[in-house]
């Protein structure tokens, strides 16, 4: 296992910085997941770990030993890209034993290891046929399985499921979660997928324009988003976000035009002693609004403006005025677009933002 360290790493191609005064720590055996929306410098990060390409500034280090200048040969990390990248000439059993062979290992060691690798992934009945006899997910397998042979310090995994349809995808998210487990070795993941994030990591750093955004377990991700990108990156449907003003109203609110939030007075005095101004962002996820098809005290009319039923829930948005807000519910409630319904925000669960620059306050 080997502990991988990025200090104020930077890359830039011409004008442009697709890696940006980056700082990561990743612990031994740790899978930690890169998650951004695309051209946000996950890759980049990825091949600047691997050696595929050089920092421009700053350092990454492989267990307190920089490696700016060590080739990728040399620094003992495995790929998995998203093509898987097989050679369509070659049997299994060959592009297993590559690398092996490279490093000029003896053919009864290589057997050894390639054999024991296949055993360990259920593809040993494959080893004789070539990449186009399979499926892409017996395909994925054996890229992992090439990369696993070379026993790496390092898995570095760039999209390796994307090209798999959903219900493999899903599946293999499982096994490659477990078989890192098993083999305890540090895996660096890129994903724009959260889903697959949220799932796999023990810690999701999430990156936009080239920065960390925000670096934590899944549960913190979702729970505690830094900022408004986070919040509504991370969840699916997205996080609702309500521009509001803090008043006095007989009582401090959050006012958000079409309706008003009663806070409660050291909330807002939280806000109020803070350097952001009376205008902020409300964020409250679509699992902590409540619906209720009849008038009750503390709770919102608004009209139903789309359903979206998928399954076992239902997404229901919500028009007040000029503000929309999505609210999950059960498909027991049987609403239809034009019904009144009446919806009130679980105020243990709101996320308050600086209007400016977004950040989380409370």
């Amino acid at each position: 296992m080997t502990q991988v360290r990025l200090e104020k790493v930077s890359k830039l191609f011409g004008d442009t910085k697709a890696v940006d005064n980056v700082d990561l720590l990743i612990e031994h055996g740790e899978f930690i997941v890169l998650l951004g929306p695309s051209g946000c410098g996950k890759t980049t990060t990825l091949r600047l770990i691997a050696g595929l390409e050089k920092p421009t500034s700053g350092y990454i280090f492989f267990d307190n030993e920089v490696v700016n200048d060590l080739e990728p040969k040399d620094r003992r990390v495995a790929m998995v890209f998203q093509d898987y990248a097989l050679y369509p000439h070659m049997t299994v059993f060959d592009n297993m034993a590559l690398n092996l062979r490279v490093r000029k290992l003896q053919e009864e060691e290589i057997r050894k290891k390639v054999l024991e690798t296949a055993e360990l992934l259920g593809i040993k009945e494959l080893l004789r046929r070539k990449p186009s006899q399979l499926s892409g997910g017996q395909q994925q397998r054996v890229a992992l399985g090439r990369a696993i042979v070379r026993e790496p310090s390092v898995f570095l995994m760039d999209e390796p499921l994307s090209n798999l349809d959903a219900a493999l995808r899903a599946k293999m998210r499982g096994e490659l979660k477990k078989l890192q487990e098993r083999l305890k070795t540090t895996t660096v993941y890129v994903t724009h997928d959260q889903v697959e994030a949220m799932v796999m990591a023990n810690r999701i750093a999430v990156m936009k324009d080239g920065k960390t955004q925000q670096v934590g377990s899944p549960q913190e991700i979702y729970s505690k988003p830094a900022n408004r990108f986070v919040a509504e990156f991370v969840g699916s449907p997205k996080m609702n976000i309500i521009e509001a003003s803090l008043k006095d109203k007989s009582g401090p609110v959050l006012d958000a035009g079409a309706f008003e939030i009663a806070v409660t007075k050291e909330l807002a005095s939280t806000l109020e002693s803070d350097i952001h101004g009376s205008d902020f962002l409300i964020g409250i996820r679509p699992e902590d609004v409540h619906l209720s098809t009849a008038p009750a005290k503390g709770y919102v009319e608004s009209t139903v403006y789309l359903v979206e039923n998928v399954g076992n829930l239902v997404y229901v948005s919500l028009q007040v005025g000029n503000v929309l807000v999505v609210a999950q519910s059960p498909p027991s409630i049987n609403l239809s677009v034009g019904d009144k319904v009446f919806f009130r925000l679980d105020l243990d669960k709101l996320h308050i933002f600086d209007k400016k620059n977004e950040t989380l306050v409370v």
